[in-house]
């Protein structure tokens, strides 16, 4: 435990950040692995499995060990004894996720009590990263340019979740790690930008931390009444915007829209019940405020390509 608090402290000072502020925080945190592989100039990987015995946040200063660089999160979360409460703007997603951001881009970082989180952390340079996806950048253009501030976060697709498990996991005896940990990271980032390539189309533009902060109050508030949607109007008196920023705004940090996305989180929630709280069909429909039975066993078909009851019937625990 000592070992990977006093790792912990190392990486920060080599990213020039500072942990002075939650000391006694930090105590809150075990660890079941903690690992940093250091593959600068090009990438530095931070590897964890934790558990926080209380929330608790801390606001990240912009790295600058790389002066242009995308600092990506992959993010494999279990809940343990009860759901941890989310504090701050930006909550913690309880979907397994991943968010890019700029590396200069203040941020908070959110450690979640009772909740295990496997992450792995990829700090890359924007200049290696390009040369890794070669002629295809231009697909992904607005991923490099810097003077915007971005936010996005992208739902881990099922074969990145199980690598992270995997890496976060792992003996690194008998192996040549540096080696294994780049070859894993840019498969993680193929994977990833393999899946941002199907995002609805939509501009790019400047974030301001206010946007992210109103668009991530809203994208909460909807994850916690998947029963009853709330109407666009209080959606938009939420936010503090117009109708046609909320949704442009949106659709550009989760990628899609703001209907889509709703019924994408009601469908994952849907598959959880069925396979972890032995319900019926009938009973996690009705839980998830469908009337319809037809419609929901329509729309679960098209998420997951089997309906309900045989998905239930091949994945239930």
């Amino acid at each position: 435990m000592f070992d990977e608090k006093l790792k912990m402290r190392r990486l920060a000072e080599k990213l020039g950040l500072s942990l002075s502020s939650i000391e006694e925080e930090i105590k809150l945190l075990h660890f079941n692995q903690l690992n940093i592989v250091d593959l600068m100039p090009e990438m530095l990987l931070m590897v964890r499995s934790l558990i926080a015995s209380q929330t608790f946040a801390y606001k990240r200063k912009p790295i600058g060990v790389i002066e242009k660089g995308l600092l990506i999160s992959f993010q494999n979360i279990f809940i343990t004894e009860e759901k941890g409460k989310a504090i701050g703007k930006r909550a913690l997603n309880n979907q397994p996720h991943v968010r890019i951001m700029p590396s200069h881009l203040e941020s908070e970082v959110l450690f979640p009590g009772d909740v295990h989180v496997q992450q792995i952390t990829v700090l890359v340079e924007l200049e290696y990263l390009k040369r890794f996806i070669g002629n295809d950048a231009n697909k992904l253009s607005y991923l490099f340019d810097v003077e915007k501030t971005f936010w996005i976060e992208e739902f881990m697709s099922p074969e990145m979740s199980d690598l992270v498990a995997q890496l976060a996991n792992l003996s690194t005896e008998n192996i040549l790690s540096q080696a294994f940990y780049r070859l894993k990271a840019l498969e993680l980032i193929y994977l990833l930008f393999s899946n941002l390539l199907k995002r609805e189309k939509t501009q790019h533009h400047h974030l301001s931390n206010a946007e992210i902060d109103a668009v991530y109050l809203v994208r909460n508030t909807i994850e916690t009444n998947l029963e009853k949607p709330l109407t666009k109007d209080e959606l938009v008196k939420l936010s503090g915007m117009n109708e046609l920023k909320l949704r442009r705004i949106f659709t550009q940090v989760f990628g899609k829209g703001i209907y889509e996305y709703y019924n994408h989180l009601r469908m994952q929630k849907a598959a959880r019940l069925l396979r972890q709280e032995n319900l019926s069909v009938s009973e996690v429909g009705y839980q998830l405020g469908f009337s319809n039975l037809s419609y929901f066993g329509r729309l679960f078909e098209k998420h997951f390509g089997l309906k309900p009851k045989k998905w239930s019937d091949k994945n239930r625990i």
